[in-house]
């Protein structure tokens, strides 16, 4: 029988080998955020590896889906994130809109849906980043709306960082982030960069928008992070901090993510931690800014809506599951002839 505590120090062993960031981020939090927060990061982690890792990205989705209805039920798979993360659902009552958010995200990338627009990108991201840091905010017992879209504001800065810091592994792969609508503006077709992607001037640019972008809105964050518990803010500003300094390192790298993929240093994001607790310590002596009032942005209402009211609002789109479904028969089926045709050969 698995005791909570060694739930949660799985769900440490795999945050410490799968996110650096995050682990060092959350080793500032206090106890009663922290290990909370493993369990939420690790079942995230679970989650976005299913799908990553897998050849059927469709059936690992729709594995997920069957995991959270169980955790949901109250009935855990036997694994230490599902187990850890059923507490979580519990003790903080969850809305069951958040993590459904994260796996239309993931269901999305799965399917392979590309992004016409910078909003479209920001729908995505807020589900599968925002929708995190919502998530974080519910484990603080803050479900004030004004931190809410703020905590949303600081997801979509941290995923429009990592796609910018991306953009060559994931054309490797055959994923494009970038809004279609900018590589038509640019006269660039998405088949040919897929296939031989280059670091031009047009795709920098289009790089250095999303570090802009992502650079506002980790602005906009700050000033949410003084409505959290005191005790939480030195590691939410740790987040914020070094996650801005992986867009640091693609600027200073002229906006190229093609040629190499940017890093951080330990030294730096030390650096940066003590950054945050300088910054924290500010947040006690000053008055609150205006921006914490700013109105969320319209792609992330959802997630402050069903937080704020912590309501049981499902946020998937059953038409989204349904396509799905129907990419996994495709897969199935591709599987047995493959499978069938092996068989004749042997």
């Amino acid at each position: 029988m698995s005791s909570a505590q060694s739930d949660i120090d799985a769900c440490r062993e795999a945050i410490r080998h799968g996110s650096l960031s995050f682990h060092m981020a959350s080793r500032l939090l206090p106890d009663n955020v922290r290990d909370p927060s493993l369990a939420l990061y690790a079942f995230c982690r679970l989650a976005d590896d299913a799908v990553d890792l897998q050849q059927h990205k469709a059936a690992a989705v729709l594995r997920l889906q069957d995991r959270l209805e169980r955790i949901y039920n109250g009935c855990p798979d036997n694994a230490a994130p599902d187990r850890a993360f059923a507490r979580v659902v519990e003790d903080f009552e969850m809305p069951r809109a958040l993590p459904d958010a994260l796996l239309e995200g993931l269901a999305w990338d799965a399917m392979g849906r590309r992004y016409d627009t910078l909003s479209d990108l920001f729908d995505y991201s807020a589900r599968v980043a925002s929708a995190v840091g919502v998530m974080m905010c519910v484990l603080m017992r803050v479900r004030d709306p004004n931190a809410l879209a703020r905590a949303a504001d600081l997801g979509v800065a941290m995923q429009l960082t990592n796609i910018a810091r991306d953009i060559g592994e994931d054309a490797l792969e055959g994923r494009i982030y970038l809004p279609l609508e900018w590589l038509g503006e640019a006269g660039i077709d998405v088949d040919a960069f897929l296939a031989d992607p280059k670091p031009t001037k047009a795709i920098r640019q289009m790089t250095r928008r999303l570090v802009m972008q992502a650079n506002r809105l980790y602005m906009r964050s700050e000033a949410g992070v003084a409505a959290l518990p005191l005790s939480s803010r030195t590691g939410i500003y740790a987040a914020r901090f070094i996650y801005a300094g992986i867009g640091g390192q693609v600027q200073r790298g002229g906006y190229d993510s093609i040629s190499a993929r940017a890093h951080t240093s330990k030294a730096q994001k030390l650096g940066w931690v003590a950054a945050s607790a300088a910054k924290a310590a500010t947040t006690m002596v000053m008055p609150r800014s205006a921006v914490l009032y700013a109105r969320s942005l319209p792609e992330t209402e959802f997630l402050v809506h069903a937080a704020g009211q912590g309501t049981e609002r499902r946020s998937r789109s059953d038409a989204v599951f349904e396509a799905l479904s129907q990419v996994a028969q495709r897969e199935r089926d591709q599987r047995d002839a493959l499978q069938g045709a092996e068989g004749r050969f042997t």
